[in-house]
Protein backbone atom coordinates (compact mmCIF):
# COMPACT_ATOMS: atom_id res chain seq x y z
CA UNK A 1 0.00 0.00 0.00
CA UNK A 2 1.29 3.45 -0.88
CA UNK A 3 1.99 5.66 2.08
CA UNK A 4 1.80 9.44 1.79
CA UNK A 5 4.60 11.24 3.60
CA UNK A 6 4.30 14.74 5.03
CA UNK A 7 6.80 17.20 3.49
CA UNK A 8 9.51 18.26 5.91
CA UNK A 9 9.82 21.97 6.70
CA UNK A 10 12.90 23.67 5.31
CA UNK A 11 14.13 24.55 8.77
CA UNK A 12 14.21 20.90 9.78
CA UNK A 13 16.11 20.10 6.61
CA UNK A 14 18.69 22.74 7.28
CA UNK A 15 19.46 21.30 10.72
CA UNK A 16 19.91 17.83 9.28
CA UNK A 17 23.19 18.51 7.47
CA UNK A 18 25.30 16.69 10.05
CA UNK A 19 23.09 13.62 9.73
CA UNK A 20 22.98 13.61 5.95
CA UNK A 21 25.74 11.10 5.31
CA UNK A 22 24.30 8.62 7.80
CA UNK A 23 20.83 9.08 6.41
CA UNK A 24 22.03 8.52 2.86
CA UNK A 25 23.75 5.27 3.81
CA UNK A 26 21.01 3.85 6.04
CA UNK A 27 19.18 0.78 4.77
CA UNK A 28 15.52 0.90 3.77
CA UNK A 29 15.18 -2.88 3.85
CA UNK A 30 12.59 -4.19 6.30
CA UNK A 31 12.90 -7.39 8.30
CA UNK A 32 10.87 -9.31 5.71
CA UNK A 33 13.27 -8.30 2.94
CA UNK A 34 11.04 -5.62 1.42
CA UNK A 35 12.90 -2.70 -0.12
CA UNK A 36 11.40 0.73 0.53
CA UNK A 37 12.08 3.77 -1.59
CA UNK A 38 10.48 7.21 -1.69
CA UNK A 39 9.25 9.17 -4.70
CA UNK A 40 8.99 12.96 -4.30
CA UNK A 41 6.60 14.87 -6.59
CA UNK A 42 4.83 18.22 -6.54
CA UNK A 43 1.75 18.32 -4.35
CA UNK A 44 -0.87 19.37 -6.92
CA UNK A 45 -3.91 17.11 -7.09
CA UNK A 46 -3.42 15.81 -10.63
CA UNK A 47 0.23 14.85 -10.08
CA UNK A 48 -0.56 13.19 -6.76
CA UNK A 49 -3.38 11.14 -8.29
CA UNK A 50 -1.19 10.11 -11.19
CA UNK A 51 1.72 9.14 -8.93
CA UNK A 52 -0.60 7.08 -6.71
CA UNK A 53 -1.96 5.16 -9.72
CA UNK A 54 1.53 4.52 -11.07
CA UNK A 55 2.83 3.37 -7.70
CA UNK A 56 -0.10 0.98 -7.24
CA UNK A 57 0.59 -0.68 -10.59
CA UNK A 58 4.35 -0.76 -10.03
CA UNK A 59 4.03 -2.41 -6.64
CA UNK A 60 1.58 -4.95 -8.06
CA UNK A 61 4.15 -6.03 -10.64
CA UNK A 62 7.30 -5.66 -8.54
CA UNK A 63 6.90 -7.72 -5.38
CA UNK A 64 9.30 -6.86 -2.62
CA UNK A 65 9.41 -3.12 -3.42
CA UNK A 66 7.35 -0.51 -1.59
CA UNK A 67 7.24 3.05 -2.90
CA UNK A 68 6.35 5.81 -0.45
CA UNK A 69 4.98 9.00 -1.99
CA UNK A 70 6.27 12.31 -0.63
CA UNK A 71 5.22 15.75 -1.90
CA UNK A 72 6.69 19.23 -2.12
CA UNK A 73 5.15 22.63 -2.89
CA UNK A 74 5.11 24.04 -6.39
CA UNK A 75 6.97 27.16 -7.44
CA UNK A 76 10.02 28.63 -5.74
CA UNK A 77 9.29 26.89 -2.44
CA UNK A 78 9.39 23.53 -4.20
CA UNK A 79 12.63 24.43 -5.95
CA UNK A 80 14.16 25.23 -2.56
CA UNK A 81 13.02 21.88 -1.16
CA UNK A 82 14.69 20.01 -4.02
CA UNK A 83 17.95 21.97 -3.75
CA UNK A 84 18.08 21.67 0.03
CA UNK A 85 17.42 17.94 0.11
CA UNK A 86 20.03 17.28 -2.55
CA UNK A 87 22.56 19.43 -0.67
CA UNK A 88 21.92 17.67 2.64
CA UNK A 89 21.77 14.14 1.26
CA UNK A 90 18.12 13.77 2.28
CA UNK A 91 16.62 13.64 -1.19
CA UNK A 92 14.19 10.82 -1.90
CA UNK A 93 15.63 8.06 -4.05
CA UNK A 94 13.34 9.16 -6.90
CA UNK A 95 12.02 12.66 -7.51
CA UNK A 96 10.11 14.48 -10.24
CA UNK A 97 11.24 18.00 -11.11
CA UNK A 98 11.69 20.40 -14.01
CA UNK A 99 13.66 19.51 -17.08
CA UNK A 100 15.82 22.04 -18.92
CA UNK A 101 17.70 24.97 -17.46
CA UNK A 102 16.38 24.49 -13.90
CA UNK A 103 17.80 20.96 -13.96
CA UNK A 104 21.26 22.29 -14.82
CA UNK A 105 21.18 24.39 -11.64
CA UNK A 106 21.11 21.14 -9.64
CA UNK A 107 24.62 20.16 -10.83
CA UNK A 108 23.25 16.84 -12.18
CA UNK A 109 26.66 15.29 -12.85
CA UNK A 110 27.30 15.32 -9.10
CA UNK A 111 23.81 14.89 -7.63
CA UNK A 112 21.98 12.51 -9.99
CA UNK A 113 22.41 9.02 -11.41
CA UNK A 114 23.38 8.80 -15.08
CA UNK A 115 20.65 6.85 -16.91
CA UNK A 116 22.34 6.65 -20.31
CA UNK A 117 22.73 2.87 -20.03
CA UNK A 118 19.04 2.19 -19.39
CA UNK A 119 17.10 0.24 -22.02
CA UNK A 120 14.45 2.93 -22.59
CA UNK A 121 16.83 5.84 -23.27
CA UNK A 122 16.73 5.30 -27.04
CA UNK A 123 12.95 5.85 -26.97
CA UNK A 124 13.32 9.47 -25.86
CA UNK A 125 12.74 12.24 -28.37
CA UNK A 126 15.87 14.16 -29.25
CA UNK A 127 14.31 17.37 -27.94
CA UNK A 128 13.60 15.86 -24.53
CA UNK A 129 16.94 14.12 -24.29
CA UNK A 130 18.66 17.45 -24.93
CA UNK A 131 16.98 19.06 -21.89
CA UNK A 132 17.82 16.30 -19.38
CA UNK A 133 21.44 15.78 -20.40
CA UNK A 134 24.91 17.18 -19.90
CA UNK A 135 28.10 16.27 -21.75
CA UNK A 136 28.56 13.52 -19.17
CA UNK A 137 25.19 11.80 -18.94
CA UNK A 138 21.43 11.57 -19.38
CA UNK A 139 19.51 12.05 -16.14
CA UNK A 140 15.73 12.11 -16.56
CA UNK A 141 12.72 10.08 -17.67
CA UNK A 142 9.72 12.08 -18.97
CA UNK A 143 6.73 12.47 -16.69
CA UNK A 144 3.52 13.21 -18.58
CA UNK A 145 3.12 14.94 -21.92
CA UNK A 146 4.65 17.99 -23.50
CA UNK A 147 2.71 21.02 -24.69
CA UNK A 148 3.14 23.29 -27.67
CA UNK A 149 3.06 27.02 -28.22
CA UNK A 150 1.75 28.24 -31.55
CA UNK A 151 -1.59 29.03 -33.14
CA UNK A 152 -4.83 27.29 -32.26
CA UNK A 153 -7.18 27.88 -35.17
CA UNK A 154 -10.80 27.26 -36.21
CA UNK A 155 -11.13 24.53 -38.81
CA UNK A 156 -14.72 25.56 -39.73
CA UNK A 157 -13.49 29.06 -40.64
CA UNK A 158 -10.70 27.58 -42.74
CA UNK A 159 -13.13 25.19 -44.44
CA UNK A 160 -15.67 27.94 -45.17
CA UNK A 161 -13.06 30.21 -46.77
CA UNK A 162 -11.11 27.43 -48.48
CA UNK A 163 -7.88 28.32 -46.69
CA UNK A 164 -4.77 26.17 -46.40
CA UNK A 165 -2.45 26.07 -43.39
CA UNK A 166 0.18 28.76 -44.08
CA UNK A 167 3.84 27.78 -44.04
CA UNK A 168 5.27 31.31 -44.15
CA UNK A 169 4.47 34.63 -42.48
CA UNK A 170 3.33 36.21 -45.72
CA UNK A 171 0.93 33.32 -46.38
CA UNK A 172 -0.40 33.67 -42.84
CA UNK A 173 -1.06 37.37 -43.32
CA UNK A 174 -2.78 36.67 -46.64
CA UNK A 175 -5.11 34.26 -44.82
CA UNK A 176 -5.81 36.95 -42.23
CA UNK A 177 -6.80 39.37 -44.96
CA UNK A 178 -9.40 36.94 -46.29
CA UNK A 179 -10.65 36.16 -42.79
CA UNK A 180 -11.12 39.85 -41.99
CA UNK A 181 -12.98 40.39 -45.29
CA UNK A 182 -15.36 37.58 -44.32
CA UNK A 183 -16.24 39.30 -41.03
CA UNK A 184 -14.25 37.12 -38.61
CA UNK A 185 -11.54 38.25 -36.20
CA UNK A 186 -8.27 37.10 -37.77
CA UNK A 187 -6.06 37.05 -34.63
CA UNK A 188 -7.29 36.88 -31.05
CA UNK A 189 -5.32 38.77 -28.39
CA UNK A 190 -6.18 38.82 -24.68
CA UNK A 191 -4.13 41.43 -22.83
CA UNK A 192 -6.21 41.38 -19.64
CA UNK A 193 -4.00 38.33 -19.05
CA UNK A 194 -0.66 39.80 -20.18
CA UNK A 195 1.17 36.45 -20.27
CA UNK A 196 -0.81 35.51 -23.37
CA UNK A 197 0.82 38.36 -25.32
CA UNK A 198 4.19 36.57 -25.18
CA UNK A 199 3.31 33.78 -27.63
CA UNK A 200 4.36 35.74 -30.71
CA UNK A 201 7.86 35.78 -29.23
CA UNK A 202 8.07 32.60 -27.14
CA UNK A 203 6.25 30.46 -29.70
CA UNK A 204 8.59 31.69 -32.41
CA UNK A 205 11.70 30.24 -30.81
CA UNK A 206 11.67 26.99 -32.80
CA UNK A 207 11.89 29.15 -35.93
CA UNK A 208 14.88 30.97 -34.46
CA UNK A 209 16.48 27.64 -33.59
CA UNK A 210 15.89 26.35 -37.12
CA UNK A 211 17.89 29.27 -38.50
CA UNK A 212 20.58 29.31 -35.80
CA UNK A 213 20.83 26.06 -33.76
CA UNK A 214 23.42 27.66 -31.46
CA UNK A 215 21.25 30.68 -30.70
CA UNK A 216 20.23 29.63 -27.16
CA UNK A 217 23.79 28.78 -26.17
CA UNK A 218 25.12 32.03 -27.61
CA UNK A 219 22.26 34.01 -26.05
CA UNK A 220 23.23 32.60 -22.65
CA UNK A 221 26.82 33.68 -23.36
CA UNK A 222 25.61 37.21 -24.23
CA UNK A 223 26.48 36.82 -27.91
CA UNK A 224 22.95 36.77 -29.40
CA UNK A 225 20.23 39.39 -28.95
CA UNK A 226 16.50 39.80 -29.49
CA UNK A 227 17.16 43.16 -31.12
CA UNK A 228 18.76 41.28 -34.04
CA UNK A 229 17.36 38.80 -36.51
CA UNK A 230 16.30 36.04 -36.41
CA UNK A 231 14.93 36.59 -32.87
CA UNK A 232 13.60 40.05 -33.70
CA UNK A 233 11.02 38.42 -35.99
CA UNK A 234 8.69 37.53 -33.12
CA UNK A 235 8.45 41.17 -32.04
CA UNK A 236 8.25 42.33 -35.65
CA UNK A 237 5.39 39.97 -36.49
CA UNK A 238 3.45 41.11 -33.43
CA UNK A 239 3.79 44.72 -34.57
CA UNK A 240 2.74 43.87 -38.13
CA UNK A 241 -0.36 42.01 -36.95
CA UNK A 242 -1.41 44.96 -34.77
CA UNK A 243 -0.80 47.54 -37.49
CA UNK A 244 -2.86 45.49 -39.97
CA UNK A 245 -5.86 45.80 -37.62
CA UNK A 246 -6.28 42.05 -37.30
CA UNK A 247 -6.92 41.91 -33.52
CA UNK A 248 -10.30 41.74 -31.80
CA UNK A 249 -11.44 45.26 -30.87
CA UNK A 250 -11.57 44.40 -27.16
CA UNK A 251 -8.04 42.93 -27.06
CA UNK A 252 -6.87 45.27 -24.24
CA UNK A 253 -9.58 43.98 -21.87
CA UNK A 254 -10.21 40.46 -23.18
CA UNK A 255 -9.19 37.58 -20.91
CA UNK A 256 -7.68 34.20 -21.68
CA UNK A 257 -11.11 32.64 -21.15
CA UNK A 258 -12.58 35.12 -23.65
CA UNK A 259 -9.97 34.12 -26.18
CA UNK A 260 -10.67 30.44 -25.65
CA UNK A 261 -14.38 31.10 -26.22
CA UNK A 262 -13.75 33.12 -29.38
CA UNK A 263 -11.69 30.46 -31.10
CA UNK A 264 -14.08 27.76 -29.88
CA UNK A 265 -17.18 29.42 -31.32
CA UNK A 266 -15.39 30.53 -34.49
CA UNK A 267 -15.79 34.28 -34.05
CA UNK A 268 -11.99 34.39 -34.03
CA UNK A 269 -9.91 32.34 -36.44
CA UNK A 270 -6.43 32.28 -34.85
CA UNK A 271 -5.37 32.34 -31.20
CA UNK A 272 -1.59 32.34 -30.54
CA UNK A 273 -1.51 30.39 -27.28
CA UNK A 274 -0.29 27.27 -25.49
CA UNK A 275 -2.10 24.01 -26.22
CA UNK A 276 -3.19 23.89 -22.57
CA UNK A 277 -6.05 26.11 -23.79
CA UNK A 278 -7.63 22.80 -24.75
CA UNK A 279 -8.39 22.15 -21.07
CA UNK A 280 -10.39 25.37 -20.82
CA UNK A 281 -12.23 24.72 -24.08
CA UNK A 282 -13.00 21.13 -23.09
CA UNK A 283 -14.53 22.39 -19.83
CA UNK A 284 -16.50 25.32 -21.28
CA UNK A 285 -17.19 24.40 -24.91
CA UNK A 286 -16.80 20.61 -25.22
CA UNK A 287 -18.71 20.44 -28.51
CA UNK A 288 -16.08 22.67 -30.15
CA UNK A 289 -13.04 20.53 -29.34
CA UNK A 290 -13.14 18.61 -32.63
CA UNK A 291 -13.24 21.91 -34.58
CA UNK A 292 -9.89 23.17 -33.34
CA UNK A 293 -6.52 22.62 -34.95
CA UNK A 294 -2.91 23.63 -34.33
CA UNK A 295 -0.23 25.20 -36.50
CA UNK A 296 3.25 26.45 -35.69
CA UNK A 297 3.77 30.20 -35.77
CA UNK A 298 4.92 30.74 -39.36
CA UNK A 299 8.47 31.91 -39.94
CA UNK A 300 9.40 34.40 -42.64
CA UNK A 301 10.58 31.46 -44.75
CA UNK A 302 8.58 28.22 -44.92
CA UNK A 303 11.73 26.12 -44.55
CA UNK A 304 12.18 27.43 -41.00
CA UNK A 305 8.61 27.07 -39.74
CA UNK A 306 8.75 24.74 -36.71
CA UNK A 307 6.71 24.07 -33.58
CA UNK A 308 7.99 25.23 -30.20
CA UNK A 309 7.54 22.52 -27.56
CA UNK A 310 7.44 22.97 -23.79
CA UNK A 311 9.00 19.73 -22.56
CA UNK A 312 7.50 17.68 -19.73
CA UNK A 313 8.94 17.45 -16.24
CA UNK A 314 11.31 14.58 -15.63
CA UNK A 315 11.84 11.93 -12.98
CA UNK A 316 15.35 11.47 -11.60
CA UNK A 317 17.31 9.15 -9.31
CA UNK A 318 19.34 10.87 -6.61
CA UNK A 319 23.04 9.95 -6.53
CA UNK A 320 22.76 9.36 -2.77
CA UNK A 321 20.60 6.28 -3.47
CA UNK A 322 22.82 3.24 -3.27
CA UNK A 323 22.66 -0.55 -3.41
CA UNK A 324 19.24 -2.18 -3.47
CA UNK A 325 17.47 1.18 -3.15
CA UNK A 326 19.17 2.47 -6.30
CA UNK A 327 18.28 -0.74 -8.12
CA UNK A 328 14.63 -0.38 -7.06
CA UNK A 329 14.63 3.28 -8.08
CA UNK A 330 15.95 2.41 -11.54
CA UNK A 331 13.26 -0.25 -11.83
CA UNK A 332 10.63 2.41 -11.11
CA UNK A 333 11.99 4.64 -13.88
CA UNK A 334 12.00 1.70 -16.27
CA UNK A 335 8.37 1.04 -15.38
CA UNK A 336 7.48 4.67 -16.12
CA UNK A 337 8.55 4.00 -19.71
CA UNK A 338 6.46 0.85 -20.23
CA UNK A 339 3.13 0.39 -21.99
CA UNK A 340 1.43 -0.24 -18.62
CA UNK A 341 2.56 3.16 -17.37
CA UNK A 342 1.56 4.75 -20.69
CA UNK A 343 -1.97 3.44 -20.21
CA UNK A 344 -2.11 5.02 -16.76
CA UNK A 345 -0.83 8.35 -18.07
CA UNK A 346 -3.55 8.33 -20.74
CA UNK A 347 -6.32 7.25 -18.37
CA UNK A 348 -5.43 9.51 -15.44
CA UNK A 349 -4.23 12.72 -17.08
CA UNK A 350 -5.49 14.90 -19.90
CA UNK A 351 -2.75 15.06 -22.57
CA UNK A 352 -1.78 18.57 -23.62
CA UNK A 353 0.70 17.44 -26.26
CA UNK A 354 2.79 14.48 -27.42
CA UNK A 355 4.80 12.18 -25.19
CA UNK A 356 8.59 12.37 -25.13
CA UNK A 357 9.13 8.61 -24.98
CA UNK A 358 7.53 5.51 -26.51
CA UNK A 359 4.08 6.30 -25.10
CA UNK A 360 1.45 7.09 -27.70
CA UNK A 361 -1.52 9.39 -27.46
CA UNK A 362 -4.94 7.67 -27.37
CA UNK A 363 -6.58 6.85 -30.69
CA UNK A 364 -9.41 9.28 -29.93
CA UNK A 365 -7.11 12.22 -29.18
CA UNK A 366 -8.33 15.56 -30.53
CA UNK A 367 -7.31 16.81 -34.00
CA UNK A 368 -5.40 19.66 -32.36
CA UNK A 369 -3.09 17.25 -30.54
CA UNK A 370 -2.76 15.09 -33.64
CA UNK A 371 -1.42 18.17 -35.40
CA UNK A 372 1.20 18.74 -32.69
CA UNK A 373 2.16 15.06 -32.84
CA UNK A 374 2.72 15.42 -36.59
CA UNK A 375 5.29 18.16 -36.02
CA UNK A 376 7.08 15.91 -33.53
CA UNK A 377 6.97 12.88 -35.83
CA UNK A 378 8.46 14.98 -38.63
CA UNK A 379 11.25 16.24 -36.35
CA UNK A 380 10.06 19.75 -37.05
CA UNK A 381 10.29 21.08 -33.48
CA UNK A 382 12.60 22.62 -30.91
CA UNK A 383 12.32 23.02 -27.14
CA UNK A 384 11.11 26.38 -25.84
CA UNK A 385 13.98 28.71 -25.00
CA UNK A 386 13.43 28.38 -21.26
CA UNK A 387 14.55 24.74 -21.49
CA UNK A 388 17.81 25.68 -23.19
CA UNK A 389 18.72 28.88 -21.37
CA UNK A 390 18.16 30.06 -17.78
CA UNK A 391 17.61 33.64 -18.98
CA UNK A 392 14.08 35.01 -19.13
CA UNK A 393 13.49 38.62 -18.20
CA UNK A 394 10.66 39.43 -15.77
CA UNK A 395 9.03 42.07 -17.98
CA UNK A 396 8.55 40.25 -21.28
CA UNK A 397 4.75 40.18 -20.95
CA UNK A 398 4.59 43.93 -20.38
CA UNK A 399 6.94 44.54 -23.29
CA UNK A 400 4.95 42.42 -25.73
CA UNK A 401 1.70 44.10 -24.62
CA UNK A 402 3.30 47.42 -25.58
CA UNK A 403 4.20 46.13 -29.04
CA UNK A 404 0.78 44.55 -29.53
CA UNK A 405 -0.91 47.79 -28.50
CA UNK A 406 1.07 50.07 -30.81
CA UNK A 407 2.83 51.77 -27.90
CA UNK A 408 6.34 50.70 -28.85
CA UNK A 409 8.05 49.49 -32.02
CA UNK A 410 9.38 45.97 -32.37
CA UNK A 411 12.98 47.18 -32.52
CA UNK A 412 12.68 49.35 -29.41
CA UNK A 413 10.84 46.64 -27.48
CA UNK A 414 13.37 43.96 -28.39
CA UNK A 415 16.21 46.22 -27.24
CA UNK A 416 14.32 46.85 -24.00
CA UNK A 417 13.98 43.13 -23.48
CA UNK A 418 17.69 42.58 -24.07
CA UNK A 419 18.27 45.07 -21.24
CA UNK A 420 15.55 43.46 -19.13
CA UNK A 421 17.43 40.16 -18.90
CA UNK A 422 20.75 41.68 -17.83
CA UNK A 423 20.10 41.78 -14.08
CA UNK A 424 18.88 38.20 -14.03
CA UNK A 425 21.90 36.98 -16.00
CA UNK A 426 24.23 38.74 -13.58
CA UNK A 427 22.39 37.27 -10.58
CA UNK A 428 22.98 33.86 -12.14
CA UNK A 429 26.68 34.76 -12.46
CA UNK A 430 26.75 33.78 -16.11
CA UNK A 431 29.94 34.22 -18.08
CA UNK A 432 29.90 37.14 -20.51
CA UNK A 433 27.56 39.32 -18.44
Amino acid sequence: MTRILTPKPLGALATAVSLAAAAACSSHQSEDGTIEITWLTSSDEQTSELAAALIEEFEATHSGIVVNHDTRPSGDDGVNVVKTRLATGEMAEVFTYNSGSLLQALNPDATLVDLSGETWIDDLTEDFRSVVSTENGVYGAPFGTSLAGGIVYSQPVYDELGLEVPQSWDAFMANNEQIAAAGYVPIIQTYADPWTSQLFVLGDFANVHAQDPQWAQEYTAHSRFYAEEPALAGFRHLQEAYEAGYFNVDFPSATFEDGAMMVADGTGAHYPILTTVLDTITANSPDAVEDLRFMALPADSAQHTSATIWQPDATYVAAAAEGEERTAALQLLTFLNTSDACDIFNETGAPSGPYANSCELPDDVTPLLQDVQAYVDEGNTAPALEFLSPIKGPNLANITVEVGSGIRSAEEAAANYDRDVENQARQLDLDGW
